[in-house]
């Protein structure tokens, strides 16, 4: 799972052990928990993976916003931070 702050481009990568959604939000809340306090929003693709994304609001205090299916584009920096992870 590849997390990317759109401001400073902060980037966390995070291996997760199974594709389960409660896997992913516990792997998210425990790696962003120590600076939760910058992170006002989330943009999640549209996947089954995200659909623990409650225990992620609850642990981080964020706004969970999901992108249309399909639509790649709109989570940008994302996908161009995870070209760039590919590529190097």
């Amino acid at each position: 799972m590849t997390m990317v702050e759109c401001r400073i481009l902060f980037t966390g990568i995070i291996r997760l052990i199974g594709k389960r959604s409660d896997l992913l939000a516990e792997a998210a809340v425990s790696h962003m928990v120590s600076f939760k306090d910058e992170i006002k929003k989330i943009i999640f693709a549209n996947d089954l993976e995200f659909t623990s994304h409650e225990t992620i609001v609850q642990g981080l205090e964020a706004d969970i916003y999901f992108t249309h299916p399909y639509s790649s584009w709109e989570r940008g920096i994302n996908e161009d931070t995870n070209c760039l992870i590919r590529k190097y």
